[in-house]
């Protein structure tokens, strides 16, 4: 019993540094992108293998009336958990939001990118609104019912006001500055998360209409279908913070 209690052990130890090594293996060009997923898919099943074992063994150690490394037992069940804590709300929002990765506060009229172009050379996707499944209108479609809070801001202010606070707002998110052109009202960022290391791009575009400015963005994930709704809560935590900077919320 004891000798099974290490095994299961070991063997969680493994799933937690194959957890560890496949997102960091991605993001430094020692995996590609399926293998570190195939990894951290791996990591999950194998941790919920060895609660089932751990269970197993348990029921068959108090029928048997057999000794049991209670102490191992408890330090895989936690090891085991990490997995699935990491895993299981990434799993449940991915069900709970549309296969997009393309955010835009304009679906008609989406921000173009220039400055952040030459970066996407090796990017999965395009930064073309709309792609082979769903053309522009179904992705505004898609939007307006899971995130009904993009949308476009006017507000009374100069389109260098407007860029300048749009600077602030971007370097309070932690987003890398790639571009900023405040004649042009054009603002170019970059998000890396911190696991794989996926890039998102985000475009401001400010425009004026009199004497307002018309505040418009786009987020756009360079790799994989769905976003899992970061790339909406991206713009909408911008637009929260914009009115906040500019004592208008």
């Amino acid at each position: 019993m004891k000798t099974s209690t290490k095994v299961i052990l070991v063997f969680m130890i493994s799933q937690l540094v194959i957890l560890l090594l496949s997102p960091f293996g991605y993001q430094f060009g020692v995996l590609d992108l399926m293998t570190a997923l195939g990894g951290v898919t791996m990591a999950f099943v194998g941790s919920g293998l060895t609660l089932l074992a751990i269970i197993v063994l348990a029921v068959i150690g108090l029928i048997k009336k057999q000794p049991l490394d209670k102490g191992a037992l408890i330090i895989a069940s936690v090891m085991a958990l990490v997995p699935i804590v990491f895993m299981l709300p990434q799993l449940q929002k991915g069900s709970s939001v549309p296969p997009i990765h393309d955010i835009t506060t304009n679906p008609m009229d989406p921000p173009s990118f220039l400055d952040v172009v030459e970066r996407r050379v090796h990017a999965m996707n395009d930064l073309e609104y709309g792609d082979a499944e769903r053309t522009a209108e179904d992705m505004a479609a898609l939007q307006a019912e899971f995130y009904p809070n993009v949308d476009t801001l006017i507000l009374p202010m100069t389109v260098q006001v407007a860029v300048s606070v749009a600077e602030e707002v971007v370097s309070e998110m932690g987003l890398e500055l790639v571009g900023v052109n405040a004649d042009e009202g054009r603002l170019e960022a970059t998000a890396t998360t911190f696991w794989f290391g996926f890039k998102d791009d985000l475009v401001v575009r400010v425009r004026a209409e009199g004497d307002q400015a018309i505040i418009d963005l786009r987020s756009v994930s360079r790799v994989g279908q769905s976003d899992l709704g970061v790339n909406a809560a991206r713009i909408e935590t911008f637009l929260g913070l914009f009115l906040e900077r500019s004592n208008l919320k």
